[in-house]
């Protein structure tokens, strides 16, 4: 496994009003170059499709099960597994890929308790700020699968919808997997739709299933009906680096 790049640790608060001039440059230049040295990191890992979950299930938990076999199911399409990094659903997932002949790649984020990348991953990068790190989960990947979770979950499962129904994202099809777990979030979304404050059309953006095979199938028709999937032509202008995969132990 390559040596993961790992950036300063943040200062504690940096969302706590106007600070001096000093402090705003350095933030905002500090912000620049991770967004440089993600790319740097991810350009050519390939058309990815993103799986969203909580840290916290772990092995035994069917959830983590599930996610497991989305990882290998991704790999047999030839997409690149994308993750958190993490461990639970984001373990999982990269762990389906990575023992699967597929790559897997996280992006991990640094946290007060420290999260810690998992060792399902052929590339990483430690993020700094969501905000960044949220970006990087959106821009190489054609699906977005979110399985149960719970706050960060949801910020990156509204973010990316959110992103799609105003079209600044490509209509790229998402899976909100796991109909007991989520029953009354959708439900929830229907009362919008009811009460006028997002479109009836905008619940068609989201499939809702209990079935992996129904997810991987609705992924595989919408990217094949709709987008031509064009292999990264290496061009070394920032020096990136090819992913090399590594056989599963």
């Amino acid at each position: 496994m390559e040596k993961k790049p790992v950036i300063p640790p943040k200062e504690p608060l940096y969302l706590q009003g106007p600070r001096n001039r000093r402090f705003e440059l350095r933030f905002a230049w500090r912000v620049f170059t991770q967004f440089i040295k993600a790319f740097r990191t991810l350009h050519y890992v390939g058309p990815c499709i993103t799986v969203f979950g909580s840290a916290r299930f772990k092995e035994d938990n069917l959830y983590y099960q599930q996610a497991r076999e989305f990882g290998k199911r991704i790999a047999a399409t030839g997409f690149t597994t994308m993750t958190g990094g993490g461990p639970g659903i984001m373990e999982a997932a990269n762990r389906g890929a990575y023992e699967n002949d597929g790559l897997s790649v996280g992006c991990n984020i640094r946290l007060p308790f420290e999260q810690v990348v998992n060792k399902y991953v052929h590339r990483s990068f430690t993020f700094e700020h969501f905000f960044v790190r949220k970006t990087l989960l959106i821009k190489y990947s054609y699906a977005f699968i979110i399985l149960p979770g719970g706050f960060g979950t949801m910020d990156e499962f509204f973010e990316t919808l959110t992103l799609i129904q105003t079209k600044s994202l490509n209509s790229f099809p998402m899976v909100l997997f796991g109909k007991e777990y989520y029953k009354e979030l959708w439900e929830a979304m229907q009362d919008m739709a009811n009460r006028g404050t997002i479109s009836r059309e905008d619940m068609n953006l989201v499939l809702y299933t209990d079935n992996i095979d129904e997810a991987m199938d609705h992924i595989a028709k919408y990217i094949s009906s709709n987008y031509k999937v064009m292999p990264y032509k290496p061009k070394w202008w920032l020096f990136e680096k090819m992913v090399r995969r590594q056989p599963a132990a």
